[in-house]
């Protein structure tokens, strides 16, 4: 089946913004057996869209038209699709009602132009924005399927995993099951992974095997088409143990979920808590682990001892530590560990020192990161890490880590190598 994506926004022309949609639907649309063709870039202009959509509709079975739907007057995706296939738009009372609690307790009315993300295509399906306002659409004719999904990649690629996937595993199915599972790393990169499983990447077409770097982390999908759906994951099971062997140590998810959500699930289920002492992550670490639901019956609490002095005076790090070692250094995180543990009374607490960036400091690289581990009755284990890229993504990385050992010891009843 022949795809292809259509990204829609001026700002993409003027360089304004980086299309990394097409890249992220074309690693999707792979790993389901989906061949993308074509990427294309539109401006706010419908003569322009409508021509693009045109074009689509001759070439394609699967088109994807990311951008354009929201409030404003250049907002014309929908509407230009709309016109293109003869398919009214008509007010969805569900959207409706999510608009308005989407700005319930805020201090402004809704401004009249919102109303205009509640129109849907009669006929069609609507995707539920959990993290904006205008919902993603699906719609139908002539063999041809238009899947429109939000700009901002916060609600397209949650949007796309949640709902969208299972409606591509479903509609283009050719009548057979389709099944598509997926598994989660970290500690090993995108093309380490990849070299690990190259024999069954290139053995088998069915399933499809692809992996994709995240964020932070990898993932590997196996996609698999049989005659059913126990067929299917009859097809997958030996392929994903042999996968597991290979690289299981590795392996945080068999459900493609944030590892944070993972590790927090886990100290609940075994009824053990966890406090931190974050410097460089500037209080991230503490944001992931209460991300979830519930954290707080294992999240005790955390220090952000971004300075010197706070080290010292709040934590407890010794004045002699920071002034022999400075405070990026193991023996500062092991102190960090020691006495956050210590003082919020937990089974296991972790601690993050670093240097983000973009400069150097004490004489010390960006991206050097030391972190903390320590368990009630235990000796601190400290980790080095030597991280790269932005300010924002060694913050994250650290922060990840520091889940993973976590992570890891609940696993394995052993912290990470």
């Amino acid at each position: 089946m022949r795809a292809e994506v259509i990204t829609v926004g001026s700002e993409l022309l003027l360089g304004e913004t980086v299309d990394t949609h097409s890249a992220y639907l074309s690693r999707e649309c792979f790993s389901l057996g989906v061949e993308v063709v074509f990427h294309t870039s539109v401006g706010d202009e419908q003569a322009r869209l409508m021509e693009t959509i045109e074009r689509a509709h001759g070439r394609s079975q699967l088109v994807f038209l990311c951008g354009g739907l929201g409030p404003t007057l250049d907002d014309l995706t929908k509407e230009t699709l709309s016109a293109f296939l003869r398919i009214p738009l008509i007010q969805d009372p569900v959207v409706v009602k999510h608009l308005e609690r989407y700005f319930q307790g805020r201090s402004q009315n809704i401004p009249s132009n919102n109303y205009k993300q509640t129109y849907v295509f009669e006929g069609g399906v609507v995707f539920h924005n959990a993290n904006g306002t205008a919902p993603g659409l699906a719609v139908s004719k002539e063999d041809v399927t238009y899947v429109l999904l939000p700009g901002p990649p916060r609600e397209l690629i949650p949007m796309f995993e949640q709902q969208v996937r299972p409606f591509i595993l479903a509609t283009f199915s050719g009548g057979q099951a389709m099944v598509s599972e997926a598994l989660s790393f970290f500690g090993i990169g995108e093309s380490l992974l990849e070299e690990t499983c190259k024999d069954l990447i290139q053995a088998y077409d069915n399933p499809i095997i692809a992996t994709y770097a995240k964020e932070a982390g990898v993932t590997l999908r196996l996609t698999a088409r049989a005659a059913t759906e126990l067929e299917a994951r009859e097809l997958i099971a030996p392929i994903k143990r042999e996968v597991l062997k290979r690289a299981g140590d590795y392996c945080y998810s068999e459900q493609e979920e944030p590892l944070e959500e993972v590790v927090m699930r886990a100290l609940i289920q075994h009824g053990k808590t966890i406090a931190v002492a974050e410097s460089c992550t500037g209080g991230l670490l503490s944001h992931l682990f209460t991300s979830m639901a519930g954290s707080s019956q294992a999240f005790m609490g955390g220090v952000v001892s971004y300075s010197g002095f706070s080290k010292e005076k709040v934590v407890g790090v010794p004045e002699e530590v920071l002034k022999r070692y400075g405070t990026v250094s193991a023996q500062t995180a092991e102190a960090l560990a020691e006495q956050v543990q210590t003082r919020f009374a937990s089974d296991f607490a972790l601690s993050v020192t670093g240097i983000a960036g973009p400069d150097e400091a004490e004489g010390k690289p960006v991206g050097l990161v030391f972190i903390g581990f320590k368990e009630a009755s235990k000796p601190v284990r400290v980790y080095r890490l030597q991280l790269r890229g932005s300010r924002r993504r060694i913050q994250l990385q650290a922060a990840k880590q520091a889940c993973f050992i976590l992570q890891q010891r609940l696993k394995k009843g052993e912290t990470t190598r």
